[in-house]
């Protein structure tokens, strides 16, 4: 089981702006005050350029562009709808945002397949959104694939007894604690999982100050040292500027690359960027308006390919 791949599939926006339907619980999102067709175009901007840098590391992009059928603002960040694994399977989730439904498309699967990869068996968990139960994909959960666990942060997007289900059908052991963040003088649950967490090969980066309750932080902490990770702490300011949403990939020569926003490479600590580099190189990239409206980064808009080739 492989960790990275240097595959990635992207969604291009056409519509983006902030969606009021997810506002009510991403406390990270901003509204912008200039109209949204200049907020779309700078999205796109940021969009195409995080893009190009990427494909210029020998990472392999798939971008599939979001229609104007649907109104659906969050397209950009299509990894909480849709995992591919490595046994050929693809799994479909449920969303909170009634609106984040509609980015579900089956042709996405159908363009995958024409780049050679081989999808065996879907795994549809929509059905949940009935009872008002959500998991939104690798937003909500952490993947150490390589040691099958699967790391959750429960909140109203990450349903205890799903997750559950997800580990059981996939084969993962979850772990699974509360993150929070203080909102206007409370804590508040953190919306999703991939903000405050990240697992590489050989490191892992988490906020281990939005686990407030102790056990389940020694209980993180035990996990993943337990698989002989590097432990690297950040803090709360720096997960509210995307420092935990970064994820590492594989490039040219099967380099290893941690991905991550202009904002959060800025607010990492001299020491902690020369952690990460003591494991794989940097690539950051602007994404401030995606950032600002869409409450979510640089991990969110990648939703890795693990597919076997034909």
């Amino acid at each position: 089981m492989q960790q990275t791949t240097n595959s990635i599939l992207m969604v291009r926006p056409v519509n983006f702006r902030m969606n009021e339907q997810t506002a009510v619980n991403n406390y990270y999102q901003e509204a912008l005050h200039i109209k949204n067709t200049e907020i779309n175009k700078k999205a796109q901007l940021e969009f195409d350029n995080y893009v190009a840098k990427l494909r210029r590391f020998g990472i392999q992009v798939i971008t599939i562009e979001d229609s104007l059928e649907n109104d659906t603002p969050d397209s950009i960040f299509p990894n909480n709808w849709i995992s591919f694994h490595e046994n050929g399977t693809v799994a479909i989730y449920p969303m909170f945002a009634e609106n984040r439904r509609l980015e579900r498309r089956e042709d996405i699967l159908l363009k995958v397949e024409e780049k050679g990869f081989v999808i065996h068996d879907i795994i549809d968990y929509t059905v949940a959104e009935e009872q008002h139960v959500f998991l939104e994909g690798t937003g909500s959960m952490i993947l150490d694939r390589k040691n099958r666990k699967a790391y959750c942060a429960l909140s109203p997007r990450a349903n205890e007894e799903l997750f559950i289900e997800f580990c059981e059908d996939l084969e993962y052991t979850p772990v699974i604690f509360n993150a929070y963040q203080t909102v206007n003088g409370k804590r508040e649950a953190i919306y999703h999982t991939n903000v405050m967490m990240c697992v590489a090969e050989t490191f892992a980066i988490v906020c281990l100050s939005c686990i407030d309750d102790k056990k389940e932080r020694k209980q993180v902490l035990k996990s993943l040292k337990e698989d002989k990770k590097q432990v690297i702490e950040i803090s709360e300011e720096q997960v509210a500027n995307f420092a935990g949403n970064m994820l590492q990939v594989r490039g040219l020569q099967d380099t290893r690359f941690l991905i991550m926003s202009q904002s959060a490479f800025e607010v990492l600590r001299k020491d902690q960027v020369q952690k990460i580099e003591n494991h794989c190189e940097i690539i950051s990239s602007p994404l401030t308006t995606i950032e600002t409206c869409g409450g979510g980064s640089a991990r969110c808009m990648m939703a890795e390919i693990f597919l076997p080739k034909k």
